[in-house]
């Protein structure tokens, strides 16, 4: 049974810092999977965050979070990591640890239980 453990949420004010880590186990190879996070704010859809895909060691972000949050994988740890910086009150949120073969919140094959972002103005 594959479980993606995330941990690393809490609450903060703005301008600071968290570090999200998430680690994989189970039976799955950890690197033919894209892995990243996902967030869902109150009343809004999840949207992803930034994700490493498959084969790749290249990072992509959404927009918003673009030089602020890094995303770092660690295959043989099969650990994945967001380090989020100069956070923003719109950065409150539950924020999910995934993986999966097709990286859009409809297609994902491997959900992590979600830990809470707050970021205080």
């Amino acid at each position: 049974e594959v479980q993606l453990q995330a941990s690393g949420g809490g609450v903060v004010q703005a301008g600071g810092s968290l570090r999200l880590s998430c680690a994989a186990s189970g039976g799955f190879t950890f690197d033919d999977y894209g892995i990243g996070w996902f967030r869902q704010a109150p009343g809004k859809e999840r949207e992803g965050v930034a994700c490493i895909s498959a084969g790749e060691n290249v990072a992509h972000y959404e927009n918003s979070v673009k030089g602020r949050f890094a995303l770092s994988k660690n295959s043989a740890k099969k650990t994945v990591s967001l380090q989020m910086n100069n956070l923003k009150p719109e950065d409150t949120a539950v924020y999910y640890c995934a993986a999966s073969l097709v990286f859009t919140p409809d297609n994902i094959n491997y959900w992590g239980e979600g830990t809470q972002v707050t970021v205080s103005s």
